[in-house]
């Protein structure tokens, strides 16, 4: 963001103000902080970020995130064209069914991670990234050829995200719904506190929930029927964050972009080559194993890991870091890399490995593996598990003069019940 604020400052352009979802006038009211997110003026925080984090981690927390972009793909030539389009197979899919998927581009670089839903056998709605709305758009519509209608229906929609694991309980009462028959990734129609939604059990928190998809002009009366259940936190970007990143979840422009291809992120999993050809598969087949790779980092010392930070194993530079935070569920400092050379749990480098660094001021710990205090209550899997590869020690160094001192941190790999997959990730900015 501050980029573009440079140079339209350059250019002599006014800057755009940052827009508002339908639910403005309810963040004011709590006394939210605010902030500009994605071109958005946004919740970042009410109560404070550690007890809405807590709350969805053991009860139940209220997320406005209708700054996601909506664009529908309809047509006799819909399941085709998504087939063509998306890493992702969507022949799998039911009506009412949805899955994580990647749109990427000729080089299999990933132009956005989205979720898309199969509304009929030949229509989709697709939920994409707020940042990345406008580009989606324009890639999809460009490959369309008059084939299927590509509509960008973001302005007529809010969207709700109620997460946590008493989210079945405080959602039951308000709606016809019987979600106990909701599986995960999968949706209805229905009406919740008088508003008709589409109804969806998924989410970006790691814990089971559900994101609630109604006209933007109901938005409001949707907050208030939820909020008014009783037991529910209203919660901001700042703990979705950080909820989304113990699980190990990429947010665009940190973890993934244009450059990273899915292997290199870990959503090697999933692009379908079995599926035929689609845009990226190519450049996927040609593919070498990845020269980088998504670790997780865990801080021996005091300090939080920012993104920009560089990564060093022994004496080289292996990697930045992408995301950062103190975990409050594992009261630990924790965050993702970019890394050159990392390998899985129990595979050493060659001659044994990488060196230790030189050491540098600070009061290193002795290493030892790290989990979570207890598993969280996920209907879709278990909280990311920061595990040691080996017993390399690396270090860590802020990209700017400022607090030029090294920091010890753990060097390890995100693995989730002995495979690739860092759960099941849903988009996030």
């Amino acid at each position: 963001m501050a980029t573009g604020a440079s140079a339209n400052h350059r250019s002599g352009r006014a800057r755009e103000a940052p827009r508002r979802t339908p639910l403005h006038p309810r963040h004011q009211a709590l006394g939210a902080h605010m902030a500009e997110f994605a071109g958005w003026e946004m919740p970042i925080r009410y109560r404070g970020i550690r007890a809405e984090h807590a709350a969805v981690r053991s009860g139940a927390g209220l997320f406005d995130v209708s700054h996601m972009g909506e664009i529908e793909v309809a047509g006799p030539g819909a399941t085709r064209f998504c087939q063509r389009l998306t890493a992702n197979d969507v022949e799998r899919l039911e009506p009412l069914q949805s899955q994580y998927t990647l749109l990427l581009n000729e080089r299999a670089g990933i132009i956005d991670d989205l979720l898309l839903f199969r509304l009929e056998p030949e229509r989709y709605l697709l939920c994409v990234n707020a940042a990345r709305r406008r580009v989606d758009f324009e890639w999809l519509a460009s490959h369309a050829g008059g084939r299927v209608a590509v509509r960008d229906v973001s302005d007529a929609h809010a969207l709700l995200a109620l997460q946590g694991p008493a989210s079945e309980g405080v959602l039951g009462p308000l709606t016809d719904v019987h979600l106990p028959g909701v599986e995960a990734f999968h949706f209805v129609p229905g009406e919740v506190g008088g508003v008709r939604c589409l109804v969806s059990r998924t989410g970006y928190t790691g814990e089971d929930g559900f994101e609630l998809y109604c006209a933007a002009e109901d938005g409001v009366r949707l907050w208030d029927a939820l909020a008014g259940a009783g037991g529910v936190e209203p919660a901001g970007l700042g703990a979705r964050d950080t909820l989304r990143l113990e699980k190990g979840f990429a947010l665009y422009g940190r973890e993934i972009d244009e450059t990273t291809t899915p292997r290199e992120a870990r959503l090697g999993w999933v692009a379908k080559p079995d599926k035929g050809p689609f845009i990226g598969s190519d450049a996927l087949s040609r593919q070498e194993p990845p020269p980088r790779r998504l670790v997780g980092l865990e801080m021996e010392e005091a300090g939080i890991a920012r993104e920009g930070c560089r990564v060093f194993h022994g004496d080289g530079d292996v990697g930045r870091v992408t995301s950062g935070t103190l975990s409050p569920t594992l009261g630990k400092a924790i965050a993702l890399a970019r890394a050159r050379g990392a390998r899985g749990p129990g595979r050493r480098g060659p001659g044994g490995g990488p060196q230790p660094a030189d050491p540098r001021p600070g009061r290193p710990r002795a290493f030892r593996p790290i989990d979570a205090p207890a598993p969280l209550r996920s209907r879709n899997s278990q909280l990311l598990k920061f595990m040691m590869g080996t017993s390399d020690r690396s270090r860590l160094e802020a990209p700017l003069p400022v607090g030029k001192r090294a920091l010890r941190l753990r060097f390890a790999t995100l693995r989730t019940n002995g495979d690739d997959r860092s759960g099941f990730p849903i988009p996030g900015s």
